[in-house]
């Protein structure tokens, strides 16, 4: 009787724990938490150099936590978080609203979170010394009015301008469609469609005639602790407000100009997050915009969003 009852109380000690492990997986099958485990997120190409970093130091401090990173364009990534392939998205944009009513019809709580402010760039060849620009003249260039660079430099003999972005889908194209053309498609004629933000550097510098445009943050120097040093294979263009760019009212993309809106071509990058159970990809979001993550986006060239910001005079003057 005894060896029965020890039996039936050992079966139901067994099948309460079994109850009990049952209820606390999760149904989705994840077990990362906070700041462990393994996950795959997405992020624009050309944010990998911060990214990286950011991921180097989170999992020298979180041991458990691994973090797979998948570079794509902007377009993609977004649509792998829509399709619930994964958790978070960085990108160059809020959630529109068609897709926070998606998410939220589907019972999800989607959350943007602000992590840094980025200077879209155009760079040109060393050997093209016409290096101002307006934001008018660019917006003619992607439309296709201005066609040659004499229609934007009178007298230039440079010939066609090559325009050059990393992908037809990346964050770079977004913004230049949504921000400089109003909605309006690229139209320019002599489009070069490099893969990577690195080709986009790597065709300007052989190319003569070309402009490239890319994210702030692939241009510094980083040998540089001031982040007034760009990388000198190739020319930042300093970009202009006013119709007629010229060398007193135009601006490079340095963080003391992000900071006080002398530069006009800015972005804010976000964390996209739709994480129901607030897991690796909200630590891993929270970690970039806290101080230790916030370190890294002011060393990297771009604007944190937050900490106290001391801007300083220094020597910036092209060689």
């Amino acid at each position: 009787m005894r060896k029965k009852l020890f039996y039936n109380l050992v079966g139901l000690i067994l099948l309460s724990g079994l109850l009990v492990n049952c209820a606390d997986k999760p149904k989705n099958g994840r077990t990362d938490t906070y700041s462990s485990g393994a996950i795959t997120f997405a992020s624009d190409e050309s944010f990998s150099p911060i990214i990286d970093e950011e991921i180097q130091v989170f999992e020298s401090i979180y041991r458990d936590a691994k973090l797979t990173p998948i570079y794509t364009n902007e377009l993609d990534a977004i649509n792998m978080l829509m399709n619930d392939s994964l958790q978070l998205v960085i990108a160059s944009r809020n959630f529109t609203k068609k897709e926070l009513e998606n998410l939220k019809a589907r019972s999800y709580l989607p959350v943007a979170i602000p992590l840094a402010y980025d200077g879209l760039s155009l760079i040109i060849n060393r050997e093209n010394k016409d290096s101002c620009i307006s934001v008018n003249n660019i917006k003619r260039v992607l439309s296709g009015d201005a066609k040659k660079w004499s229609d934007i430099v009178p007298g230039s003999s440079r010939g066609d301008i090559l325009v050059v972005f990393d992908n037809s889908k990346s964050s770079t194209v977004h913004f230049c469609v949504d921000s400089i053309l109003g909605g309006k498609p690229i139209n320019s004629p002599n489009i070069v469609a490099a893969n990577t933000s690195k080709e986009v550097i790597d065709y300007v510098e052989k190319t003569p005639n070309s402009i490239g445009i890319i994210g702030s943050n692939w241009l510094n120097d980083k040998r540089d602790t001031t982040n007034t040093t760009f990388k000198k294979n190739i020319t930042v263009m300093s970009v202009s407000k006013f119709d007629k760019a010229t060398a007193m009212n135009s601006w490079k993309p340095y963080q003391a100009y992000l900071l006080d809106g002398r530069y006009p071509l800015v972005r804010t990058i976000y964390a996209l997050l739709n994480d129901p159970i607030n897991g690796l990809p909200w630590g891993f979001a929270h970690f970039i915009e806290q101080p230790k993550g916030q370190l890294i986006i002011f060393k990297s060239g771009l604007l944190p969003v937050r900490g106290d910001i001391t801007i300083r005079s220094v020597n910036v003057g092209d060689d």
